[in-house]
């Protein structure tokens, strides 16, 4: 009678573990339909779906999922730091708070004259280095206080979860 018990057992854990690992492989599907309201599913969206984004349930074993909080504020708000060849420690500084913080983003080195008007124009002022964007909002120079204060409204994360990886051109 044990041995029957014990082997019950064993199937319905085999059973589960499978039933998990398939639920983590699943692909999920997320758009706005036709009246604006965001449609989640595991089957792909109909013909004439606005923002459709595919979400993958699949990661690699030393790939660390994102917390949610941050995957809607990178969906919403992106990050993008500009930054210069001579801007060094004050460069630095700006890619080091911006990790700390666990912020996933973007740099962009201006290498010359076009890169540099382009910052200017999105700025609607002097380019300066290093400046970040936050979704549209823009700040010029690295102030600490004030880079924090749109990461903060943006809903970045205040510190780093465990595992992120940095981001940026001299990411390691």
């Amino acid at each position: 009678m044990s041995q029957l018990r014990f082997l019950v057992l064993a199937a319905g854990l085999l059973a589960g573990s499978l039933a998990v690992s398939l639920a983590a492989a699943q692909t999920t599907y997320r758009w706005l339909d036709t009246s604006g309201q965001t449609v989640y599913s595991d089957q792909p969206p109909p013909a004439g779906a606005k923002q459709v984004v595919k979400i993958s349930g699949e990661t690699s074993g030393d790939e660390t999922q994102m917390p949610f909080a941050t995957r809607q504020a990178v969906e919403k708000y992106p990050v993008t730091l500009y930054t210069a060849a001579n801007c060094v420690e004050i460069c630095q500084s700006a890619r080091d708070l911006l990790n700390r913080r666990g912020v996933p983003f973007t740099e962009k080195l201006a290498t010359n004259d076009a890169e540099t008007t382009e910052l200017f124009r999105r700025l609607g002022s002097e380019a300066g280095f290093p400046s970040v964007f936050v979704g549209q909002q823009g700040f010029k120079g690295y102030e600490a206080e004030s880079w924090n204060n749109l990461l903060d409204l943006a809903g970045y994360p205040k510190t780093a979860p465990y595992g992120a990886k940095p981001s940026g051109a001299f990411a390691k």
